[in-house]
């Protein structure tokens, strides 16, 4: 396991548009373990695949309750919408105001290949929401509430 460089707002990967994985294999597992160390590594809580220049659909959270894997990430349905404020390992020393679901419904694939169906509320829901964000190269500041950023 490695730690990745985490690229920074103005690279032109973090607004691409990241695919399917369709292959799951020792280079996914390698993946998304260094993922992981660099997540930690950077006191994040999230972490995006395009954020160190994988286009793959492929995310990694850990809201303190563990780490957790989404491959393939799609929000079925969202609910509950507040505002908090956010920031990002790829937009460094910027915050602001976004609105996110507390609630989300989603459906991902595994390590292995399994496919899951569940819910997330909370702050567990907001950091998915981010990170899908990231898969379709969205970032934070381009949802900003009016006048919020710090």
């Amino acid at each position: 396991m490695a730690k990745r460089t985490v690229i920074i707002e103005g690279d032109e990967q973090l607004r691409k548009k990241s695919r399917t994985v369709t292959v799951f294999d020792d280079k996914l597992a390698v993946l998304l373990d260094d993922m992981a160390d660099t997540m930690y590594a950077k006191q994040g809580v999230g972490l995006a695949a395009p954020q160190i220049s994988i286009l793959k659909r492929v995310i990694v959270t850990d809201d303190g309750s563990g780490l957790k894997e989404f491959i393939n990430p799609v929000i079925d349905s969202q609910s509950d919408y507040s505002v908090m404020t956010e920031g990002c390992l790829s937009v460094p020393k910027r915050w602001g105001d976004v609105s996110r679901p507390n609630k989300v419904e989603i459906e991902y694939d595994d390590r292995n290949g399994e496919h899951h169906k569940a819910t997330f509320e909370g702050f567990e829901a907001r950091i998915i929401s981010h990170e899908t964000d990231h898969l379709d190269g969205i970032l934070f500041i381009d949802k900003l509430e009016p006048e919020t950023e710090q």
